[in-house]
């Protein structure tokens, strides 16, 4: 097992919306209010486009098998710029090459970091390798939507049919898990105009372990993991964030309280 799970944290990219929609002069907040209203009138709801959202946070949960490794963290520091965040991100990979783990990776995670490694001028050659100059990417890469090498357990769990899609809280509540906790990405916005990045990448991370928990029982009904191993596995992250920030042993409280 050689897993990274992640979850990205956005907000609008107002200096992108400044150009697209020539709001000059107008402050950052104005000009998130005029995107928002754009896109309800575009839509019907204030969800904006992938190439919209700005990067603020990465959170990952690595787990290594075979190195007996597992780490919890957010990419870069609460300063880092968002081409120092993404760039870190797919150092990882090119320096790893984990199987990618996400909860609708395929239809936001990714698609955003696609944009902003576009717009931030990030290479990432090995995550879009497809064969050209490793013959193993050919028919597992990170791009094919029904190859391993990122499994979006949304699109699989739901047999590749969107209309089976569930959300990672409810999913995660209904295995036993603390799921989101009262937080929502909806309310990132407002915690970063108020200048609670330490929040928004707490945050992050309880996502991040939510999609890795989820994981492990999907690796457990698929037969990767016997009752055994799933234990073994589910006491790594126990130890772990036992060990960690109080968000992190937060998360443990509810986790198993609700055991």
């Amino acid at each position: 097992m050689n897993v990274l799970a992640f979850d990205i944290e956005t907000i609008p990219d107002v200096a992108g919306g400044r150009k697209i929609y020539d709001l000059e002069g107008l402050s950052d907040a104005d000009v998130a209010t005029a995107m928002f209203n754009k896109r309800r009138e575009k839509v019907g709801n204030e969800f904006l486009a992938t190439h919209l959202q700005k990067v603020v946070a990465i959170s990952a949960v690595y787990r290594n098998l075979h190195q007996d490794k597992f780490s919890i963290w957010t990419l870069g520091e609460e300063t880092s710029s968002e081409k120092e965040i993404v760039q870190n991100f797919f150092d990882g990979i090119d320096k790893h090459t984990p199987t990618l783990v996400t909860w609708n990776g395929s239809g936001f995670d990714l698609p955003v970091l696609h944009y902003r490694s576009l717009i931030n001028g990030v290479r990432a050659p090995r995550y879009w390798e497809t064969g050209e100059d490793d013959s193993n990417f050919k028919w597992n890469n990170y791009l094919s939507r029904f190859h391993s090498r990122h499994t979006d357990l949304m699109d699989v769990i739901a047999g590749y049919n969107n209309r089976a899609f569930a959300p990672l809280d409810e999913i995660a509540v209904l295995l036993g898990l603390p799921g989101k906790m009262g937080m929502s990405g909806s309310k990132v916005w407002a915690q970063f105009k108020d200048g609670q990045i330490g929040a928004i990448r707490d945050y992050c991370e309880t996502d991040a372990l939510n999609t890795y928990l989820v994981y492990l029982h999907w690796q457990y009904v698929r037969g990767n993991l016997t009752d055994d191993g799933l234990l073994r596995e589910h006491e790594v992250v126990k130890q772990a964030l036992a060990n960690g920030e109080p968000h992190l042993q937060e998360f443990l409280g509810v986790w198993t309280a609700d055991a």
